[in-house]
């Protein structure tokens, strides 16, 4: 593959960035802090803590089981080979490794922003290359009383002279495991969450599967995400509920997802955030006006 230019590898800047909805700062948005865990999740921005109107938290930074999860982040875990997940390695015919794989979104700085939203460009850079160039957009809108909406959307370009192709430990090997891409990490509490779709209900029915939108459902708290545009429909949920709580859409759940030179791959995720356990009906209205919004 002929790499383009070699780019700075320093450690990200800080980059704090309030989200306001409804008179109030509902997320915080910046790179967190890894204390040189060796996780490899110093180097991408998230999205923490995330509250609900009445501000109950709905995300979990960097928690026990899983120290590489952080809040709200879009993370990859194998991009030409290297890791922007975080965590071990998937390797084929070896299973979960450590290995010095790492890269960093480094922040190119931020095009627009205010209490509602921002825009961002990132550089996603291993061993001091940039691999693929992102463009990111967030926003906040109050649907209720009770419930607003958080949209991100994210544009991976390759600037390189040859393509790449994205991959996940499924595509490595490892059956149902084809996490990758927008991901949520809920808090995890005594009694695991509702997981449902329009006609699904539960971690084994919904995993895997497309649905336009899908419901985890909490101790007081409902979030409901949908993709904003058919491209990002046709991606399957990742769900897990027993062994921790959180949901993300899956860019390469069976086959590596190619992005040839000059090609750039877009995702628009919209996510409901809603006080109290949300029935089905409630649900589907939210996320038809959060995708409409």
């Amino acid at each position: 593959m002929t790499r383009p230019a070699a780019a700075s590898s320093a450690t990200p800047p800080a980059l704090p960035e309030l989200l306001d909805c409804a008179g109030r700062t509902v997320a915080h948005y910046g790179y967190g802090d890894g204390h040189g865990d060796g996780s490899g999740a110093d180097g991408r921005p998230r999205l923490h803590p995330v509250t609900t109107l009445a501000g109950r938290t709905v995300t979990q930074d960097r928690p026990a089981d899983h120290r590489h999860h952080l809040g709200v982040s879009v993370a990859v875990p194998d991009v030409a080979g290297r890791n922007f997940w975080g965590g071990r390695t998937y390797v084929r015919g070896q299973g979960p490794t450590e290995l010095d794989n790492h890269g960093v979104q480094r922040s190119l700085g931020l095009e627009r922003h205010g209490p509602g939203g921002f825009a961002q460009s990132l550089a996603w850079e291993a061993d001091g290359v940039e691999l693929l160039r992102e463009h990111r957009t967030v926003n906040a809108v109050e649907l209720s009383a009770t419930a607003w909406a958080l949209g991100l959307s994210f544009a991976l370009t390759n600037h390189a002279a040859d393509g790449l192709s994205l991959g996940s430990p499924a595509t490595n090997g490892r059956p149902g495991a084809g996490y990758g891409g927008f991901f949520w990490r809920a808090p995890k509490e005594a009694v695991p969450p509702d997981v449902f779709t329009a006609d699904r209900v539960g971690e084994e029915a919904v995993h895997g599967r497309t649905a336009d939108w899908v419901a985890l459902a909490g101790d007081g708290w409902t979030l409901v995400l949908a993709g904003a545009d058919e491209e990002t429909r046709r991606d399957p949920w990742f769900v897990r509920t027993a062994e921790y709580p959180g949901v993300g859409s899956s860019l390469a759940a069976d086959a590596r997802l190619p992005v040839p030179a000059g090609a750039t791959v877009v995702r628009r995720i919209v996510t409901v955030v809603a006080d109290g356990r949300l029935d089905r009906e409630t649900a589907a209205g939210y996320a038809r006006r959060a995708v409409t919004s």
